[in-house]
């Protein structure tokens, strides 16, 4: 579809130019629609230069770099704020106190494109969930466009691709889950994976305010959409919103899979999130045999407990998503199921005042050896680990680990913390290791 119309001469701000691509992809497609655009951002033109460098051909671009400024957020016609800006941000107040408009990618495109969206939620398990929904559509024989929180991935960016007989498939943080509830929209096809603590650092510690966000997946769904939830969370969701779900809701878990179905990814989770994925496709009449097909030759996600390479008869593994003590005690149930005793993890990072006692609990269970990243996490558990040794750097961890390991072991790269100050976010960590393992 052309959406010029929407974005032509139009004075628009975005907040939030980044490193991970969706920003810029979003800059790019607005800027060739003929935008007048002012960018901003905290980071610095020095931080920013790979962005920077791929929007240098646009001469409609303004940008307002290591600071925003009040006055770049009134008298415009539409602010886009990036997924993580918190919305009681005084510049997004200074914009709502100026009438103008504030939007976020993902929901925006749902407002334009006018076409049946499946969107999936959840503190874990909504990455893979996507992906799998993903490949049973495109064995259906779908025209299918996966955006959201995808790396790299503009969302506004796929509105040229949008057809009358297309489907958008979006992964959606809490984040961006706040643009829908600002835009009064909610997803054709809601999925919700699990619900735990996480993001408390930008919660506040609220865990209310956290599932309110992340309601926003169904509240504003209509009769004869779906809600599918995963039984992890359904007792708490329902038992908090009876009443104001709209939707047709259908509860989903590792159980409802047929005994048969044999998957290539490891883990109990993977099967959970292969039964909702089913269940969302059996929402848009999609052939069991279809979907159970797709599934049994689905074969991950990039960074979601992804095998990198056997070396030496060394498994290592890539679970760099795992930002949070639940995502990482989850790989290591995975691989316990074979290769418990036999597991080196590397783990560490910066501190999102997450509870971490059943994870450490667990480690010993599972592990033979654990190597630290040094962060403010680190610092916090380090006293639990009197064994483990710190580590300033991943190529040090790694090769502490790759110097104890035996063949038939594990090296598991599964932080349970975020990535900040070691590294530019979780993908960047992810790649490093990749590099890494890949070197040997």
């Amino acid at each position: 579809m052309d959406a010029r119309t929407h974005f032509e001469g139009k004075k628009i701000t975005v907040m939030g130019l980044g490193l991970l691509g969706r920003g810029l992809g979003d800059i790019q497609y607005l800027a060739e629609m003929g935008a007048e655009l002012i960018v901003t951002d905290l980071k610095t033109e020095e931080q920013l230069q790979t962005s920077l460098d791929a929007l240098k051909e646009f001469s409609n671009i303004t940008y307002v770099l290591g600071e925003h400024r009040l006055e770049d957020f009134r008298n415009r016609d539409m602010v886009i704020k990036a997924a993580g800006v918190p919305m009681d941000s005084p510049y997004i107040s200074e914009a709502r106190d100026h009438a103008v408009p504030v939007k976020m990618s993902s929901s925006l495109f749902a407002e334009i494109a006018q076409i049946p969206i499946i969107g999936v939620t959840g503190t874990r398990g909504k990455s893979t969930t996507t992906h799998m929904i993903h490949a049973i559509l495109e064995r259906a024989g779908k025209k299918v466009l996966l955006g959201g929180n995808i790396r790299g991935v503009s969302t506004l960016a796929l509105l040229p691709q949008v057809e009358e007989d297309s489907i958008a498939l979006m992964e959606l943080d809490s984040w961006q889950l706040q643009g829908f509830g600002e835009a009064q929209i909610s997803p054709t096809i809601s999925v919700f994976t699990t619900f735990f603590p996480d993001h408390l650092n930008y919660y506040k510690d609220n865990l209310d305010v956290y599932l309110a966000d992340k309601a926003n997946i169904f509240l504003f769904q209509k009769p004869g959409d779906t809600l599918v939830l995963g039984s992890q969370c359904a007792g708490l969701i329902q038992g908090k919103y009876s009443g104001l779900m709209q939707g047709w809701v259908s509860i989903a878990g590792a159980d409802d899979l047929p005994n048969n179905l044999v998957l290539k990814i490891p883990g109990e989770h993977n099967r959970y999130d292969a039964a909702l994925a089913k269940r969302a496709a059996e929402a848009l009449h999609i052939d069991s045999d279809v979907a159970l097909a797709a599934l049994r030759e689905f074969g991950g996600v990039p960074g979601r407990l992804e095998l990198v390479r056997t070396v030496d008869d060394v498994q290592y593994y890539n679970d760099t998503t795992a930002t949070t003590p639940d995502a990482a005690l989850a790989a290591l149930q995975a691989l316990g199921e074979t290769y418990a005793g036999k597991v080196i993890l590397i783990m560490g990072g910066a501190d999102k005042n997450l509870d971490m006692n059943e994870f450490l609990k667990a480690v010993p269970e599972y592990t033979k050896r654990v190597e630290l990243l040094a962060g403010t996490g680190t610092e916090r558990i380090r006293e639990h680990l009197p064994d483990a040794e710190v580590f300033d750097t991943l190529v040090a961890a790694v090769g502490n680990a790759r110097r104890h390991a035996q063949p038939g072991d594990v090296i598991l790269f599964s932080p349970a913390f975020a990535s900040f100050g070691m590294f530019t976010n979780e993908f960047d960590r992810g790649d490093q290791f990749n590099a890494l393992v890949h070197s040997f």
